[in-house]
């Protein structure tokens, strides 16, 4: 049996925490735990809502609790993800992987509020 170490995922995460999703764009991240191995957030964007610009440093699980379509932009303005030319949406409710998410807006652009638990991994289990 192989010994772990903990190991900070994020250490060399370029952006500032002014960029955190938490400090970015409150009004739409709502913190609901957070200790030193993870952070869990309730997201919620309403119809016609533009979210700022802003990061997730590390990856996670996301429980997807209700489902619009989107578009996900870069901080250039370059559309990442534009969930109506990806495929059917989710069965409600669902679980998704996320990884770290570099600066992005997200752009509600359906009829209904998207709202998701995310819950952030700030470690990683490494084998010695």
């Amino acid at each position: 049996m192989s010994p772990r170490a903990s190991s900070t995922i994020s250490e060399t995460w370029p952006w500032p925490d002014s960029m955190d999703a938490l400090a970015a764009a409150p009004d739409y991240h709502e913190r609901l735990l957070e200790n030193d191995r993870v952070r869990v957030l309730h997201t919620r964007i309403p119809a016609g809502a533009i979210v700022p610009l802003h990061t997730h440093r590390f990856p996670g699980v996301a429980y997807i609790l209700s489902w619009s379509e989107f578009i996900r932009r870069d901080h250039h303005g370059n559309v990442l993800v534009d969930s109506r030319q990806i495929g059917s949406p989710p069965r409600i409710p669902a679980v998704q992987w996320l990884d770290a998410l570099p600066p992005h807006t997200v752009e509600n652009v359906g009829v209904s509020e998207i709202s998701i638990l995310i819950v952030e991994l700030k470690e990683a289990l490494t084998t010695i």
